[in-house]
């Protein structure tokens, strides 16, 4: 049946069709949309059903159907599922590639708590499942919301989706503590996700590249009867905010999720020493084609957790866990040709173009080569058969050349000196192994790397705004600086008419950028992209100058390298004088002055808060010197910046305390030169409470 334009001229048998074919048509689309990301027709197209819609029920109240797809159509977030904040973070894992970087896991291990030789540090030793990983809160013993790890800060509630999975008790067996966060991965099995994919097929519907992308899609569906009907499954093996302790090891706590009714690992074990550690990840590698489910590695962790606690974190990786990843998967496949990427600094990366070739269930078209001494130094020319893997099954690179197969017409490659995308000289400073290209903010490449970087998961992690997107819009001319992301919640109209959009598309986008309008400070730091300062250092800077006015006036009071903000800057532990001027130079810029103002005008940074702002070191500058007895240097400094203090690393007139072990040198002689308070290393526990 035709439709009307005019719905007036409808009767009442007409509109009641058409009002059921739209709420099966529009409920259809929403799921495409929302739930398995796969839509069939564009926003436009979709607004249109929508509204078509609107004008019938406003027309014939009287119709309105029970299941009308307008108490549906914007019930869920238009930006995916509600945020929440981690009480305690979910942390990422650092990465062993081999028995030496196992062994110095362990040796750092030792070193931080001062062991002797002959004191076993025992792992608990777990596969390392290639799934989701999720935090499950229980209160009272009972399911209460289900947690995305998401950037470790913040994650997806997808509590109503998690409820239904089998290997999730709702209620905990026996006595448990009043709250407790129980964390673990989300996974498909092998099987299953071939029955799925077969299922997926005859439905003419999208199958999934693999089982992780499965159990991915499968619980990010907005209708949860989808998810109930996949075979998701979950193996417990970490905890989050817990009330009071139920373990003194890790082991022990495994046994507790085990009694409490959750699956964990059978292959989890414990091993009173790294080599028994290195056996275990042996004998789980050997079963791993064996296994009916993914794993990439083994995952290692100090189990006693007063040793954890002392550990603590470095950035976003516990110290006292390591991930160890099997080898990669390698593949043979042609070169043919290189590519240069301009990086946000400028740098020019040689890319490979490859054959396609599948590594470790994945195809791979393009490979790193690192650098022009790289290419140089494998003697690689296009043209030539190359071995690549994924490094950590992750980054493709090329391995070397397979010189047997080398055909007649492969080419020599010239590095280029000039920038490929501005054509400003590209110059190699003396000592580095990167050409850099020196057009810096005029050159159009770094500017949609700077812009991806800032949008990125670790920067402003703005969702949908990726990094396709930002080169359309960059093209475009919509998006020239940071500033310019915030100003387009105002151009939703314009967004709107672009190919494959509509209002709905966005409204989302608009959305995900006014809730970044509010953000921590070390994300505006790391988001600006300046050269060596990764999330680490970023967070080092928030907490020591605590807000951008702060940051700007210390730069542009040490612009010469030199007089005391210079001396401030580099005092910072872990700042040296090549990170502190890339600092500076970035930050005295004109124009990334004028960028970083632009942008404050659309956003306000959240200073970092004080981690215990109650202790007797919160907020004092403090230097350690000599050799300490009771714990390592290292672990002085995670406990003074744990309590607040701000750890340096040389003695100035600022400098609050000097705490001296044995040997202590210069530095003790400064602090008395200058009348800094020094403390003996038990003088120092004395006053934090041991």
């Amino acid at each position: 049946m035709a439709e009307h334009d005019d719905v007036t001229g409808l009767t009442d048998l007409e509109a009641s069709a058409e009002l059921a074919r739209l709420a099966e048509e529009i409920t259809r689309h929403n799921t495409l949309y929302h739930g398995e990301d796969a839509p069939e027709i564009s926003d436009a197209a979709f607004d249109a059903l929508v509204k078509r819609n609107a004008q019938l029920e406003a027309a014939f109240p009287h119709l309105v159907r029970a299941d009308t797809p307008s108490k549906k159509v914007g019930a869920a977030p238009k930006s995916g599922f509600t945020k929440q904040a981690h009480r305690v973070p979910m942390l990422s894992l650092g990465n062993a590639f081999d028995d030496d970087d196992a062994h110095e896991f362990d040796a750092r291990i030792r070193r931080f708590l001062s062991l002797a030789d002959e004191e076993p540090v025992a792992y608990s030793v777990e596969p390392k499942i290639d799934g989701l990983s999720i935090n499950l809160r229980y209160e009272n013993g009972r399911f209460t919301q289900a947690v995305t790890r998401g950037d470790g800060q913040e994650g997806e509630d997808v509590t109503a989706n998690v409820s239904t999975i089998r290997d999730i008790p709702e209620k905990l067996a026996g006595d448990a503590p009043d709250v407790v966060e129980v964390r673990g991965e989300i996974f498909i099995n092998k099987a299953d996700f071939i029955a799925l994919n077969e299922k997926q097929a005859a439905a003419g519907e999208k199958v999934f590249a693999n089982p992780r992308n499965a159990a991915a899609g499968s619980l990010r569906q907005k209708d949860s009867s989808i998810t109930a009907s996949r075979p998701l499954k979950f193996f417990a093996y970490a905890s989050g905010e817990i009330a009071e302790s139920v373990a003194e090891t890790h082991s022990g706590y495994l046994a507790q999720l085990s009694a409490w009714g959750f699956v964990v690992n059978p292959m989890s074990a414990l091993c009173p020493t790294m080599d028994d550690a290195l056996l275990q990840y042996r004998r789980i590698g050997e079963a791993r084609a064996e296994l009916d489910y993914d794993i990439d590695g083994v995952v290692y962790k100090v189990d006693r957790h007063d040793w954890q606690a002392r550990l603590g974190q470095v950035s976003r990786s516990p110290r006292w866990a390591i991930a160890h990843k099997f080898p990669a998967e390698k593949a043979t496949t042609v070169l043919e040709g290189i590519d240069i990427q301009v990086g946000r600094t400028g740098a020019l990366t040689p890319v490979a173009r490859l054959k396609p070739v599948t590594v470790g269930g994945v195809v791979v078209s393009n490979a790193t080569l690192h650098n022009e001494d790289y290419i140089i130094e494998k003697g690689i020319k296009i043209g030539d058969h190359v071995t690549i893997q994924r490094a950590g099954d992750v980054i493709p690179q090329v391995l070397d050349v397979v010189l047997d197969k080398r055909p007649d017409h492969a080419e020599d490659f010239t590095f280029p000196d000039t920038c490929p995308a501005c054509g400003n000289p590209a110059r190699r400073p003396e000592g580095e192994a990167v050409r850099r290209c020196t057009g810096e903010l005029s050159c159009p490449a770094q500017a949609v790397e700077r812009l991806k970087h800032f949008v990125s998961r670790d920067a402003f992690d703005i969702e949908g705004l990726g990094a396709k997107l930002v080169e359309e819009l960059h093209r475009d001319g919509l998006l020239t600086a940071p500033a310019d992301i915030f100003t387009l919640p105002e151009k939703t109209a314009l967004l709107a008419e672009r190919e494959g959009w509509g209002a709905l598309s966005a409204d989302n986008l608009a959305d995900a950028i006014n809730q970044r309008r509010q953000i921590d400070l070390d994300r505006v730091i790391y988001g600006l992209g300046i050269r060596q300062i990764g999330q680490a250092t970023a967070k080092l800077l928030a907490r020591h100058y605590l807000n951008v006015d702060n940051l700007l006036n210390a730069a542009d009071a040490a612009r010469d390298f030199d007089g005391d903000a210079w001396d401030d800057l580099t005092r910072i532990d872990q700042i040296g004088d090549s990170v502190a001027g890339d600092l500076v130079r970035f930050l005295t810029d004109a124009a990334n002055i004028t960028a970083i103002r632009d942008l404050l005008s659309h956003i306000t940074p959240i200073e970092p808060e004080a981690v215990e702002e109650d202790s007797p070191v919160s907020g004092k500058t403090v230097v350690f010197t000599g050799t300490l007895a009771r714990m390592s240097r290292a672990e002085a400094k995670a406990r003074a910046e744990s309590l607040g203090a701000k750890v340096a690393g040389s003695v100035s007139a600022k400098t609050h305390l000097v705490v001296v072990g044995a040997d202590a040198g210069s530095k003790a002689r400064k602090a008395q030169e200058l009348g800094v308070e020094i403390l003996t290393e038990d003088e120092w526990l004395a006053l934090i409470g041991g």
